[in-house]
């Protein structure tokens, strides 16, 4: 009989993969090697070097954490991150070679992304500037032994995940790679993010959100600046927001992932963009359309992703249609897109080489993370770091079904234990994403295998408002929380229900962030389930607006209006509003540094729970932010999956 995963073999016993790095003349890779130790919890990460004709992987760098690799221009050095005594990130270079690594930067609070001149002599890298008015060091005020107030200015004043902003802002920086010396050539109040840098080396194009609404709206623009600072120029015009850029090989104009949705922040599991051209006093030009999701920036930090226009004027770039991913191109004169080789799988952190060779990272159902190389028309994993942990402990098996209900093609992924026997009967797990605007790909879900080779049959759902399936699909669920979207998921569940090995009986769900709002959405509106678990829930709109690092940016895209405007649609869009209703057994999961979902949208629902005598079980994670679950210590991150199995084990039984 297989071995059943628990979370703990998931964390520990499992290798992670990044950051693929080709070198400019395509002959060898750099990427890093995560693990986790069971002993004393900490992950470790290094850089390896493997050549891309075979061979085995070769240790570069021992870490102990190493992330971030990026080739020189001339192919002598490879850049990285490492982090420093403070455990802020800074840029060291070491010999292509091989030999001693050496720092270059010593930014107080870090380096969050870089990238290399094309004369390979400097770096331009984006870091946090100190809030002035913050208290520390050299302040007249400052005393480490007392305590000291902190004055807010801005709605958007913290960040899950990176903290207390302030007036902290996020500039660009000019570096000599031989002497350190640095030039800080943007300013101002806003984040400058994802620089790049022209073929010409003459100017360093890089996102930022400089409109006067910024603070309220999810909005960013692309701008040029000269490399050695000045005035920035914005090249994206009026577009809603702007995530990922490349430069023509002629430094002329820029390709860019973008959205027309106004307020909306493109973002892998978010809104979905298209791939434009930007140029100096030009509207942007569309080449592709809205149905796949372009790879695009990912947040907290917002690094640049690699977005390639060849000599031969063709653009390629990476998306995801429909949970699956591929390569594409598209000409810079338009045309049709072409798809170059698509995945059984998803991809990203594209690398390509000078001399046309691409690299990234592939992952499927059954595999988290692989380094894959570009073979024809298809990705070859060169790669296999899970392969014995695999073998030991076969993962689950994964099928797909599609319905059509309410003018929309619905897509389910349903995960089967290993030894599954269809002439037998197994309780059943709805799970749910998070967003709205997640989806469920064909990737390798911790969460799924853990479940299903524990003998449960996994059932995950992209209703309306999941990305990867087209515009319209995605902004269904605006104004809609809970309406059509909870149909389309309920209506997945009926289905599942009537199959002949599921145990209808024997149902439970779960749901993260968004995930946690349908959860309790649906206990709330149906008593058909006999066990939920909700983790980091959004359950009262009206308080999350107000509280919530994206309470008013994100709040006002999706309930369609500002609090003050919409009062009666807040509530009634609340899962609070419904706990009346509540049968089912809820075990609740939330971090306690969360400020993307805080921690009161849970007090709420508990306390109101238990106050009217419900079935609830409230756990804290100390210094858990919303994004801990994937990211976080690595003893909760266990214990969160410990809880859900033995929470579904204890009610669910037959």
């Amino acid at each position: 009989m297989p071995s059943p995963l628990t979370a703990a073999d998931l964390i520990y016993g499992l290798a992670s993969v990044s950051s693929p790095s080709l070198s400019p003349d395509g002959t060898r890779i750099a990427f890093v090697d995560s693990t986790t130790s069971a002993e004393d919890h900490k992950t470790t990460s290094g850089l390896m070097v493997k050549d891309t004709t075979g061979g085995k992987p070769v240790r570069f760098t021992n870490g102990p954490s190493d992330s971030l690799p990026r080739w020189s221009p001339d192919g002598e050095s490879i850049a990285f991150l490492r982090k420093d005594d403070n455990q802020h990130d800074q840029v060291w270079v070491i010999p292509a070679d091989g030999g001693e690594a050496r720092s270059v930067t010593t930014r107080v609070r870090g380096v969050v992304d870089y990238a290399w001149s094309p004369d390979t002599t400097r770096l331009v890298i984006s870091a946090d500037v100190p809030d002035p008015e913050e208290p520390g060091p050299g302040s007249p005020y400052y005393d480490e032994n007392i305590p000291h107030s902190r004055s807010v200015k801005r709605i958007r004043y913290q960040y899950d995940s990176v903290g207390w902003r302030g007036e902290m802002y996020r500039h660009l920086f000019v570096v000599e790679v031989g002497g350190g010396i640095e030039q800080q050539i943007t300013d101002g109040i806003s984040d400058d993010m994802a620089p790049a840098w022209s073929p010409d080396g003459s100017r360093i194009a890089f996102i930022s959100g400089r409109r006067p609404d910024h603070d309220a709206r999810w909005r960013s623009e692309a701008y040029i600046v000269q490399a050695d600072g000045g005035h920035a120029e914005c090249w994206s015009g009026d577009i809603g927001s702007v995530s990922g850029l490349g430069w023509a090989p002629d430094s002329s104009r820029l390709c860019a992932v973008v959205t027309e949705l106004d307020g909306a922040y493109v973002g892998p599991q978010s809104y979905q963009g298209i791939v434009a051209l930007l140029g100096p006093g030009k509207d942007p030009d569309f080449l592709t359309h809205e149905d796949a999701a372009p790879d695009s920036l990912s947040p907290p930090t917002f690094r640049a992703i690699d977005l390639k226009w060849s000599d031969g004027n063709q653009i390629r770039f990476l998306a995801t249609f429909q949970g699956r991913s591929a390569l594409y191109e598209v000409a810079a004169t338009g045309g049709a897109v072409t798809t170059i080789a698509s995945a059984d799988g998803t991809l990203s952190g594209i690398s390509h080489s000078a001399t046309g060779g691409v690299a990234a990272v592939l992952g499927t159902q059954h595999s988290p993370s692989q380094i894959a190389l570009l073979d024809g028309d298809s990705w070859t994993a060169v790669t296999d770091h899970n392969k014995d942990f695999l073998a030991r402990h076969p993962p689950a098996t994964m099928e797909k079904f599609t319905f059509e209900r309410a003018g929309m093609s619905i897509e389910s992924r349903v995960m089967l234990p290993p030894d599954f026997d269809p002439t037998q009967k197994y309780p059943l797990i709805l799970d749910i994403h998070g967003g709205p605007n997640g989806a469920f790909l064909d990737a390798f879900m911790a969460d799924h295998h853990m479940m299903a080779t524990n003998g449960y049959v996994v059932l995950a759902v992209n209703p309306r408002g999941s990305s990867t399936y087209g515009m319209d699909f995605m902004t269904a669920v605006f104004d809609d929380w809970g309406g059509e979207d909870y149909q389309d998921i309920m209506a997945a569940v009926d289905e599942m229900a009537s199959r002949p090995y599921i145990d209808s009986d024997r149902m439970g769900l779960h749901g993260y962030s968004y995930g946690g709002f349908m959860t309790t959405w649906i206990i709330g509106h149906d008593n058909r389930f006999k066990a939920a678990v909700a983790g980091a829930p959004v359950t009262n709109l009206s308080s999350f607006y107000g509280t919530s690092d994206i309470g008013v940016s994100f709040g006002e895209r999706q309930i369609c209006g500002r609090r003050i405007d919409e009062i009666e649609k807040y509530l009634f869009r609340s899962p609070l509003t419904y706990v009346e209703s509540v049968e089912t057994p809820l075990l609740i999961i939330h971090g306690e540094s969360d400020v993307r979902v805080p921690m009161e949208q849970s007090e709420q629902y508990y306390v109101s729970l238990k106050r009217l005598g419900k079935t609830v079980e409230f756990v804290r994670f100390p210094d858990f932010s919303h994004l801990s679950k994937r990211s976080g210590h690595p003893v909760l991150r266990q214990e969160y999956g410990d809880r859900t199995l033995a929470w579904f084990d204890e009610y669910l039984e037959e």
